[in-house]
């Protein structure tokens, strides 16, 4: 099935986000969206076509979001979508695929990627506080996503490994 409009999926949607351990380079992006979109075109959970999609942002984030009013990703095509990212990740010389990393944006802006101890240290010597804007990996649905995927560390998960004041 060819691959829909990001802006198109309702908020039922299911996503997975993925995101690079460092900022890709033009070349790299290139490399990794035409990948994901070749996967997508061709994307099937038992053998029916998925309505799928992609968004990818700020050099690091994609997205992959599936319409499951229709036809569910399985479990075996989920698995399907992360051994093409992680081939990819060699590829591309990052991961994009793994967890304990918490992106959040610094003070000029910028997207930073740190372990999940180094955020608690970070938040330890005040040098980040509840209101630093992070990234939320974690959201299951496409309307979650459009409201918090990037929110306020104190609206998030994130929050329990900060002090509560400050």
């Amino acid at each position: 099935m060819p691959i829909v409009p990001f802006t198109t999926l309702p908020d039922s949607a299911r996503v997975w986000v993925f995101a690079s351990a460092k900022p890709l380079d033009a070349a790299a992006e290139q490399l990794l969206l035409y990948e994901v979109d070749a996967y997508l075109e061709q994307w099937k959970a038992h053998g029916s076509p998925l309505t799928a999609s992609r968004e990818w942002q700020e050099h690091r984030f994609l997205t992959i979001a599936v319409d499951t009013s229709d036809t569910a990703a399985s479990g075996c095509s989920i698995d399907g979508l992360f051994r093409v990212l992680q081939q990819l990740s060699t590829q591309l010389g990052t991961s994009l695929v793994g967890s304990g990393r918490i992106y959040y944006r610094d003070a000029a802006g910028e997207v930073v990627c740190v372990g999940r101890s180094a955020f608690g240290d970070l938040a330890q010597r005040r040098e980040i506080t509840r209101d630093v804007m992070v990234f939320d990996m974690t959201v299951p649905t496409l309307g979650e996503w459009r409201q918090r995927f990037e929110t306020p560390a104190s609206g998030a998960w994130h929050g329990a490994l900060m002090p509560v004041s400050g």
